[in-house]
């Protein structure tokens, strides 16, 4: 999350400045200080102790990483052979993970509405009715594409990684071989897959690739925490690729179940449609992300997430203020007007 974008002590909700919006960060919204020019180091450190040295997504998934792997997955040596017992396992054990992250984030703020409209972005309720929805209901759609397509392939990106550690097709790194590599990894990650994410975002707003896969993901304009993993089959192929990159460099299998949670989890904490969790009108726990609900609203903007400033680099970037808006108009029409 950037500094700018998120109210770390005073989160008591605020109105907001622009009408569209039922609540909304303090604009313009920025990107994370690491990658500022010049360098704000204090800046830079003070945001990932906030990423790292407290309860946040980061520092979560990766105790679930470390969790499974002592716990929950099957001897890496069983791995060397593709077997139905292991692999069935490992799908079991993603889709409790998805239903209980998207199911519980889902049940906490729309069904039992425990925050009310604290925090939440967008005044609208999840839709209900809707031909362009697979079952003629926003949440049964996006359940369905989550589970039936995301975790599936997301569980054959798992499989295919530990196999590949399992016979040494993928390097493998023990704490012992680099403890400075081993703990980088869960520094390089969120930045690799924001480079990675960026880039095939933007491949995917291609008009032929955005008509046949990416549209279903746009069918949310306004998300809820099941929306986030909600995508077409070829479109999950694409977005979790970047797992792939621990065939080239050493890495351990708590790295890969890090790397996939980031991107399948993530995705749904980040389109949960609130800022965050409230706890005694504090925001205990950062979800939401603004900079890519407006993204969902407008389209042809922010391909990238908070990591890196890819959109400031590129010209897509929209900070959430009313000339960004009207920058935006006017590139889809000269992008509608070219096609």
């Amino acid at each position: 999350m950037s500094v700018t974008e998120t109210p770390q002590a005073a989160d008591a909700p605020a109105k907001p400045v622009r009408e569209e919006w039922n609540w909304h960060p303090e604009l313009p919204i920025g990107n994370s200080p690491v990658f500022d020019w010049p360098p704000r180091p204090v800046a830079a450190l003070k945001w990932l102790s906030r990423s790292w040295l407290r309860v946040s997504e980061q520092s979560l998934f990766a105790l679930a990483a470390v969790i499974v792997w002592f716990y929950f997955q099957p001897a890496l040596e069983l791995c060397k052979e593709l077997g139905f017992g292991w692999i069935a396992q490992v799908y079991l054990r993603n889709l409790i993970l998805m239903v209980v992250v998207a199911g519980g984030l889902h049940l906490y703020f729309y069904t039992y509405r425990k925050q009310g409209s604290a925090l939440k972005y967008d005044p609208r309720e999840m839709a209900k009715k809707g031909r362009s929805y697979t079952f003629n209901n926003q949440v049964w759609d996006n359940m369905f594409w989550s589970l039936a397509s995301g975790v599936t392939q997301w569980t054959c990106y798992e499989v295919l990684l530990l196999w590949g550690l399992a016979n040494g097709y993928a390097p493998f790194l023990s704490w012992s071989d680099n403890p400075v590599l081993f703990l980088g990894w869960f520094l390089i990650i969120p930045i690799w897959t924001s480079f990675h994410f960026y880039w095939v975002h933007r491949l995917l707003h291609w008009p032929p690739l955005y008509r046949l896969a990416h549209s279903l993901h746009h069918r949310n304009t306004n998300v809820g925490p099941w929306s986030g993993f909600s995508m077409h089959p070829l479109e999950h192929v694409i977005y979790l690729s970047s797992v792939l990159i621990h065939f080239v460099i050493a890495s351990h299998p708590i790295h890969v179940f890090f790397h996939m949670y980031w991107n399948a989890l993530g995705a749904a904490t980040t389109h949960t449609g609130y800022e965050g969790m409230l706890v005694k009108d504090k925001n205990r726990l950062d979800l939401g992300a603004f900079h890519h609900q407006l993204h969902h609203r407008y389209f042809e903007c922010n391909y990238g997430n908070q990591p890196m400033p890819w959109d400031k680099w590129f010209g897509s970037f929209h900070d959430g203020t009313p000339e960004a808006t009207e920058r935006v108009r006017k590139r889809r029409r000269r992008m509608h007007g070219s096609a």
